[in-house]
């Protein structure tokens, strides 16, 4: 769902996405959820009309045991009333071939961090050896008519010491925009983005790329996420990722109050400033109820 916001100079997309992540939100949970509730809950979502659900993932069932039925869950949704597109995260070039199966997915994510320690505990491969992945991946959906989301994760700084500045980010979306890859999205992994440093790296990549529509994926403090929020959108950032609620994040945060950006909070936000979303009220209403029969 397209929703046309007008402004000057920053960018040239002319849209407000919202991406809604139950995907991000159930992966880390440690009783599995059962199917048919996974179903009933993204269900709902569909009926909201958000940009794009992040449904499922398609990654090593022991590695993320949650999302071993992805492809089950997929065969129970119902688009009838619904113009929602489908996301599903991979993390090889296997997830993928797995994923480029079925027409229903619009869009395959992939987490690149700019942290070598952490691109080596989330996937096992070097950041080189990530990137031949990307390139592989986007290979695959160039041939199945999907498009690539290219995350870059620890985007914001890294608890690791690896070396981090914006120009490593700079270097990295240069990269990834050579294998033509025209979504990226700056992934506060572990809840470390601060205002000014948000407004640093997407008033310089925005205009740097105008070809390439930016992201962003925070994770945060609940008293810091509208923030944060805010300096992505008065930077030009037009797409943006949450979970119903707030839940989900990086359980290597070690904070159990850093979870994704809850979505209700950002349409209070772009309620705010008046801003049309597009969504189904009653419907996100509802998916608010509903989310009670996952997360309690």
């Amino acid at each position: 769902m397209k929703v046309f916001v007008f402004y000057r100079s920053i960018t040239t997309f002319d849209y407000m996405k919202i991406i809604e992540c139950p995907r991000d939100a159930m992966q880390g949970m440690e009783e599995f959820v059962p199917t048919p509730k996974k179903v009933e809950y993204i269900n709902h979502l569909l009926k909201v009309s958000f940009d794009t659900v992040d449904f499922g993932s398609f990654v090593s069932t022991k590695a993320i045991p949650q999302m071993r039925d992805t492809a089950e869950v997929l065969a129970g949704l119902d688009f009838d009333q619904s113009d929602s597109k489908l996301l599903a995260i991979v993390a090889n070039a296997r997830g993928a071939q797995e994923a480029v199966k079925f027409e229903q997915i619009n869009y395959l994510g992939f987490p690149f961090s700019i942290s070598e320690t952490f691109q080596q505990r989330n996937t096992k491969k070097s950041i080189v050896e990530a990137l031949n992945t990307l390139e592989e991946i986007q290979q695959l959906c160039v041939k199945h008519s999907m498009e690539l989301v290219c995350y870059i994760s620890m985007g914001f700084g890294n608890p690791y010491g690896d070396p981090f500045t914006a120009e490593v980010v700079s270097k990295f979306t240069e990269i990834i925009h050579t294998l033509d890859i025209r979504i990226i999205s700056l992934a506060d992994t572990i809840g470390l983005a601060e205002p000014q440093l948000i407004s640093k790296l997407f008033k310089e990549l925005i205009p740097a790329y105008p070809d390439v529509e930016f992201g962003a994926h925070f994770h945060s403090n609940p008293n810091t996420a509208i923030e944060k929020v805010s300096a992505a959108y008065d930077s030009g950032c037009r797409r943006f990722d949450g979970a119903i609620r707030g839940f989900g994040g990086c359980p290597m945060a070690k904070d159990e109050l850093v979870g994704n950006i809850a979505t209700e909070a950002m349409v209070s936000y772009f309620d705010g400033r008046s801003l049309d979303l597009g969504i189904n009220r009653d419907a996100f209403n509802a998916a608010i109820s509903a989310s009670t029969s996952i997360f309690g």
